[in-house]
């Protein structure tokens, strides 16, 4: 639906985009000024489904809020389990076992190559291809069958316990993850000639939808969009948590700021994220997968604690504040996606309708991760 501006001199008129609309993947609304065929200005509307996560952790015990970090970013759920169990295990004092270090960074990573190969293939159906889309979850459906052999879950993951993980790995997941990585590398080459290589893909991406470094600084990006900008920073490399620290992998960076510059990134991203599974594999420690004496009741001493993790679409900070009590006095939640959409109105100014979807495409937002 649209209609006429106020000032009809110059036949602008406001367009809505969503909050039913395929390019926002999601319950999203971007108000949209258009002057003809030309964006004038954008204003994400959000809160369609906001469903108050935070002020629900304040009504349970630390241990009954952790499916609840699974629902926010449900396409790398994992990373949210991995977030939330840190800062409590912060909190209280609790070491966690060698072995559940391994299986956390193994799963995440498999989550990680799970939400970019989704990406890939919804970001290129919205720029018109739809066959990609189909090799994607192809791939995909081996990460959900393999996630689910261990977590008993395809998709909001809640694996994670404090003090290590639900349940152990076995030969079978680890000989199907090896198999995985082969075929993954046998067809990221496939999906380079089909679509990286692809001269239209090109024609639509390349210079366009530029976000340098001033403006993710300005807005607090993260993640592939920082990086695609040249900010060399990933968590996991700069600040490793975990078992990061004891992997050889690079952090991909590109300099160009366009929409492809992003699309490298992420596309990059799996074939790291493959080479910290193997290696994990590789160093995989015999023992338990839960600490010895954790507490029924997580009752953190009174006090405010931090930790960030890397997410698939950036940085994840999570400031729990406890008052001694089984249940947190307040959770707060530093989100990637928020700090990504709310460039859109700058980056996108001037720009032709359709580049401006594969602008928002780039960006690759999860919405329940803005709302919460």
């Amino acid at each position: 639906m649209n209609y006429l501006a106020q000032s009809p001199t110059d036949e602008r008129f406001v367009l809505n985009l969503g909050p039913q609309h395929p390019a926002t993947h999601g319950v999203l609304r971007v108000k949209l000024v258009m002057d003809g065929e030309y964006l004038v200005e954008a204003e994400p509307v959000l809160g369609y489904i906001h469903r108050m996560h935070e002020k629900m952790a304040e009504n349970r015990t630390w241990a009954q809020f952790m499916p609840n970090t699974g629902r926010m970013d449900y396409l790398h759920a994992l990373a949210y389990n991995h977030g939330y169990a840190c800062v409590v295990e912060r909190a209280a004092g609790i070491e966690v076992p060698e072995r559940a270090e391994y299986i956390r960074v193994i799963t995440n990573e498999l989550n990680r190559v799970s939400s970019h190969l989704l990406w890939f293939g919804a970001f290129v159906l919205d720029l018109g291809g739809f066959s990609p889309l189909l090799y994607a979850f192809d791939d995909r459906e081996q990460i959900l069958d393999l996630l689910e052999s261990v977590t008993g879950s395809r998709l909001t993951y809640c694996y994670f316990r404090f003090g290590g993980v639900y349940n152990d790995i076995d030969d079978a997941f680890v000989t199907g993850t090896r198999t995985f990585i082969k075929r993954m590398r046998m067809r990221l080459p496939m999906y380079h000639s089909l679509v990286s290589k692809n001269l239209i893909i090109q024609q639509r991406l390349v210079d366009v939808g530029i976000v340098d470094a001033e403006m993710c600084r300005k807005y607090g990006a993260t993640g592939p969009v920082a990086r695609g900008a040249g900010i060399d920073f990933d968590l996991r490399k700069h600040e490793p948590y975990s078992v990061y620290g004891r992997f050889n992998f690079d952090v991909p960076v590109y300099h160009e700021a366009d929409s492809m510059a992003r699309y490298h990134v992420r596309m990059d991203e799996i074939e790291q994220s493959l080479r910290i599974i193997e290696q994990a594999l590789d160093q995989l420690p015999d023992g338990p997968v839960m600490a010895a004496k954790v507490p029924k009741t997580i009752k953190p001493p009174k006090g405010d604690y931090y930790h960030a993790v890397e997410t698939a679409r950036g940085l994840l900070g999570i400031h729990a504040f406890s008052d001694g009590s089984g249940t947190p006095w307040r959770v707060k939640w530093r989100t990637p996606c928020f700090a990504n959409l709310l460039l859109f109105g700058e980056a996108c100014r001037g720009m032709l309708l359709p580049d401006a979807l594969a602008l928002l495409g780039s960006l690759d937002l999860v919405i329940p991760d803005i709302d919460r």
